[in-house]
């Protein structure tokens, strides 16, 4: 009978395996941190601005909080701030990716008439139906915010975009009326408030007159082609458009 020692570590249990040092061995799932977003961030941002926009036109800037703009979207407020921080943000981002694009349109279109004025005044209620069409929300929120007293986008319209744009169409009228080429009873500064009356108010009360009229087949081209009709004969100017 062999009385040598047994070798080491011969007859022992064999040692168990040490997991602990494998990759999240050992640890909790990490939970998500409130408010971090899924999906695709742009197309989250994008849905949290259209969100804003929703509660903006029915309650106004001023009124609506960013809680307010969560529930409209499904979020938490969480989600709000991970993407533009605080409410002032959040409006910032909306003037500069909504608004601002939808001026751009009109202003392009401007640019591009030239000197003659019938071309101005079509290039002008093109441009706004144009933006409209791709952004039904803007006739009522530029009424509630920019024409209503204390609106959070007037300073939008008189430092930003009304300079340019309107000083450009007025120099146009008046232009033309040195050439005799348009009634000369017209004052060429408020044939641009002409211009939004017979553009963005008729968009922002559509669901009033086509209520009393009973007009529902009415849309932004029969209000495109009645503001040309319209301005072109007020105007008097020499070969109007029919």
């Amino acid at each position: 009978m062999d009385n040598r020692p047994p070798k080491s570590g011969a007859g022992r249990r064999p040692a168990r395996k040490n997991t602990d040092s494998a990759p999240g061995a050992g640890k909790a799932t990490r939970p998500r941190a409130p408010g971090r977003p899924v999906g695709k961030p742009a197309d989250q941002r994008e849905r949290l601005l259209d969100a804003a926009i929703a509660c903006f036109v029915r309650q106004g800037i001023s009124a609506t909080s960013l809680r307010a703009i969560a529930s409209e979207a499904g979020v938490t407020p969480a989600l709000l701030h991970y993407y533009f921080g605080d409410k002032k943000q959040l409006v910032d981002a909306l003037v500069e990716e909504r608004m601002l694009p939808a001026f751009a349109v009109v202003r392009g279109r401007v640019e591009a008439a030239g000197d003659d004025v019938a071309d101005t005044v079509a290039a002008f209620v093109c441009g706004v139906t144009e933006a409209m069409k791709a952004r039904p929300w803007w006739p009522q929120l530029w009424v509630r915010e920019v024409l209503c007293e204390g609106g959070a986008l007037r300073d939008l319209l008189v430092t930003r975009v009304a300079p340019q744009i309107t000083r450009t169409i007025a120099d146009r009228f008046a232009a033309a009326q040195a050439r005799g080429e348009m009634n000369a009873d017209l004052d060429p500064r408020l044939l641009m408030t002409s211009l939004v009356g017979l553009t963005l108010l008729p968009a922002a009360g559509a669901p009033i007159w086509r209520t009393l009229f009973d007009a529902e087949d009415l849309g932004l081209d029969d209000v495109r082609r009645h503001a040309i009709a319209l301005l072109d004969r007020g105007l008097e100017l020499k070969g109007a458009r029919t």
